[in-house]
């Protein structure tokens, strides 16, 4: 694993905030670390990017002890925090070379890297404006290409998008993405936003009072809520009966001459439920599956209704 950890424990006076979490991110995957305000999320990342101690517990980043070996850890990994660290007096490129001599590159290295990165994240024509001009979606971009001057093998993406619209968003995403697919990277995502998580994350963990009540990918989080059905629209009121008959348990509605029957929308469950049509001579004119979103997991989980907009 690129990231695990074990009873990581952390306490602010006598507020717990980590209450011994266990976490395991293979290479070349995005994990996302969900949950409300306080729940620990950015301690986590902290913990783990070596910025502050745990009171407890053990991690291993890119093969690197974090209480022994820091400086291993800090040698492979990049962190994109909430608040951008660009500084708005530089232009893009000066930013870009600022970070080039503090990971100690050579002259002519940190400038072929900062020119490569202000092509890559489509800054070539701002490089030599200064950031206070940029957008915020060109801001959260230039942020990004700082963290991957060093190269890192780990980033750590606290909230990268707060605050951005749609389509800065979108655009980030796909940074993210290739990121991932072309160069291996591992990414550790805390957001505010479900569809964010859902988008992006191979696995998905939901933080709250300090411990982690629910991991697992987002269709695996999505079947342990119910709520699931499959909605089945029939062409008369005849069909319909029989339908009815045939499954069952199902709430119906003669109006809009349609079924909804309980299930998880796997491909087994299904399969079983076109089986029994089937039987009965019945084919539906549209059929829909729903299954819960990340939302309806959040609450169920937490007890909040949503992440996204809550007051910080």
């Amino acid at each position: 694993m690129t990231i695990s950890a074990f009873g990581l424990r952390k306490n602010f006076g006598d507020h717990v905030v980590l209450d011994g979490i266990d976490l395991a991110v293979p290479q070349g995957s995005v994990f996302s670390l969900l949950g409300p305000n306080g729940a620990g999320k950015t301690t986590a990342v902290q913990i783990l990017s070596t910025l502050i101690t745990p009171d407890g517990g053990e991690a291993r980043i890119g093969g690197h002890d974090l209480r022994t070996d820091p400086d291993g850890v800090r040698s492979v990994i990049g962190v994109t925090g909430q608040f951008s660290a660009v500084d708005s007096l530089l232009t893009g490129e000066e930013n870009l070379l600022l970070m080039a001599d503090l990971r100690h590159l050579p002259r002519r290295e940190g400038r072929r890297i900062t020119a490569g990165l202000l092509e890559r994240f489509d800054l070539e024509e701002a490089a030599r404006k200064p950031a206070s001009t940029y957008s915020g979606g060109m801001r959260r971009r230039l942020d990004l290409a700082m963290t991957l001057v060093g190269g890192p093998r780990v980033i750590f993406l606290d909230e990268p998008t707060t605050g951005l619209d749609p389509r800065s968003r979108h655009g980030l995403w796909q940074i993210i993405r290739e990121l991932v697919a072309a160069e291996g990277v591992t990414i550790f995502l805390t957001t505010q936003y479900l569809e964010e998580a859902d988008r992006l994350a191979d696995r998905i963990a939901v933080l709250d009072g300090g411990k982690l009540v629910a991991e697992g990918t987002a269709a695996e989080l999505k079947r342990m809520v119910p709520g699931g059905h499959v909605s089945l629209r029939f062409s008369d009121a005849h069909a319909l009966d029989v339908a009815a008959r045939a499954l069952g348990s199902t709430n119906r509605d003669d109006d809009a001459l349609t079924l909804q029957v309980p299930g998880d929308g796997g491909v087994r469950s299904l399969r079983t439920l076109l089986d029994e049509l089937d039987r009965a001579a019945i084919e539906p004119d549209g059929l829909t599956v729903h299954t819960p979103d990340l939302d309806d997991v959040f609450f169920a989980l937490t007890g909040r209704p949503t992440l996204e907009g809550s007051p910080r």
